[in-house]
């Protein structure tokens, strides 16, 4: 069995915390190893080593900087397969999945070594005479970050890079049930150079967060998770006078025209709606069908009837399990709430059970048609291995639909038409859109945006966007005379 170490001032310690979570295998729930929830004394010491680095951090030159993110780029790329296998053990995701989980995070980190481009401010000479103004981008202080299960690799990988690259030093709480990819990132980060103190990782629960939340030192505090969780996290820390991102719920829907190519977007929804067991913010849990493409139900239900949970290391497995069996509790009862309140279940998988793993989190593929918005499992983020299919006659309806929801994730339309989907794209109440992609999450130089009840905060992760969150602006505004000879006082905000 693993005990989960913190890392803190440059070292990974055994906790001297009395309270520990088991960590589990989510395809047999056996334990595998203890997490520590961080005493005080250990959460002060890392905030109080991150503190003290930044000093001396801050003042390392910014190309210095990316040379790091370019030295850690290259070692999780030389280790990405490990990385990936510790990952898959400990969320359950098929290997293949657990890959793309690493490779999204490492794109963060080849932006991150361009931090010095993304650095840069502004300069205007003679803005009156003889004086010039610049503007110059500094970094905050220590910067906190608390990350989900769904993806221990990619999301802490979306936030300490940037921020490290930006001159901040950082304090990881990642979750406690899949503490050991984030370690293993931080090992890596210390082999790429990491000074000690620069990133710290915290173990723990609510507690420890309710620590970094408002503990006067902590500057800025990312987020990713659930809405109540994202609430009460924005709230505490806004309160506490810090920076925060929230990237909470979904409930993400696809627009089908009758245009659109049937075996595209068949081939697409059973892979965005069911992939990684539907434990991603960006799946795609609703289908909307508009006018003829209705018919296509009954194939897509087939074909994502035909995809099987199974085992990481099993290349015919579809995906994997559900983190914990509360999650599996949670997505069994709105199955069931969904035949209880009049939808029809054309595929049910709340049966399905994989030999000799009898006990793991298993939810087989699930797909709802006849769904209406007053239904729990369209009002619900499920999180879990469902699609709920809808149908309305027009596009505008579509949008309407779309449009009332109250999260404003992802969503995305397929279409052969350039009008519908520019109509679409345009009057859209959602923050990222794809147009015949099925899951829009944008590349790293561009930033990760959801609107509405999806998120709470005004700078939003990776891209130019978390530069920003993560910096201070500076403007200087500054003469320099050529003779001693005085002008007089200027009694006026005026310039001269």
């Amino acid at each position: 069995m693993k005990n989960i170490p913190l890392f803190i001032d440059g070292e990974f310690k055994t906790s001297s915390s009395k309270q520990h979570i088991d960590l589990t295998n989510p395809a047999s729930n056996k334990v595998i190893g203890q997490v520590p929830c961080a005493t005080d004394a250990e959460m002060q010491a890392a905030i109080a080593s991150a503190k003290s680095a930044f000093n001396d951090w801050r003042e390392v030159p910014v190309s210095e900087r990316a040379r790091v993110m370019m030295r850690y780029q290259h070692l999780l790329k030389e280790n990405h397969d490990e990385v990936a296998e510790i990952l898959s053990q400990e969320t359950g995701k098929t290997f293949a999945d657990a890959k793309g989980d690493v490779w999204r995070g490492i794109e963060v980190v080849e932006q991150a070594a361009n931090v010095p481009a993304l650095m840069m401010g502004e300069t205007v000479e003679n803005v009156a005479r003889g004086i010039d103004t610049s503007s110059y981008i500094q970094p905050l202080g220590v910067c906190a970050g608390i990350t989900p299960f769904n993806f221990p690799a990619m999301i802490p990988l979306w936030m300490y890079p940037l921020a490290i690259a930006c001159g901040n030093t950082f304090v990881l709480k990642p979750s406690e049930q899949d503490p050991m990819t984030p370690t293993r990132l931080a090992e890596l980060f210390v082999e790429a150079g990491c000074p000690k103190g620069v990133l710290n990782v915290v173990h723990g629960g609510k507690e420890q967060v309710n620590t970094l939340l408002t503990h006067e030192d902590i500057k800025a505090v990312s987020f990713v998770g659930s809405v109540p969780v994202g609430q009460h996290i924005y709230k505490t820390a806004t309160d506490n006078m810090k920076r925060a991102q929230c990237f909470a719920g979904a409930k993400n829907h696809s627009v089908i025209m009758p245009d659109a190519n049937k075996a595209q977007v068949i081939n697409n929804l059973v892979g965005s709606s069911v992939g990684a067991a539907g434990q991603r913010c960006m799946a795609i849990s609703v289908a909307v069908f508009v006018g003829d493409s209705k018919q296509w139900i009954e194939e897509l239900a087939s074909e994502i009837g035909k995809v099987k949970p199974g085992l990481w290391n099993d290349d015919s497995a579809g995906f994997g399990p559900l983190i914990s069996p509360q999650a599996k509790a949670k997505v069994l009862s709105l199955i069931a709430e969904g035949k209880q309140q009049g939808a029809d279940c054309l595929v049910d998988g709340s049966d399905f059970s994989l030999a000799g793993y009898e006990q793991g989190n298993w939810v087989g593929p699930t797909v709802f048609s006849s769904v209406t918005e007053q239904m729990s499992i369209y009002q619900q983020e499920i999180f879990g291995p469902v699609l709920c299919c809808m149908c309305v006659d027009t596009l505008e309806e579509a949008i309407a639909l779309v449009n009332r929801n109250p999260y404003g994730n992802g969503t995305s339309i397929f279409t052969a038409s350039g009008a519908a989907a520019r109509k679409y794209q345009h009057e859209i109440e959602v923050g990222q859109v794809g147009i015949n992609v099925p899951i829009p999450v944008p590349l790293p130089f561009f930033s990760f945006t959801g609107w509405k009840n999806s998120f709470y905060g005004d700078l939003h992760a990776y891209g130019k966007q978390a530069i920003r969150f993560y910096t201070e602006t500076k403007t200087v505004t500054s003469r320099w005379f050529e003779d001693d000879i005085p002008s007089g006082p200027n009694l006026t905000i005026n310039l001269g």
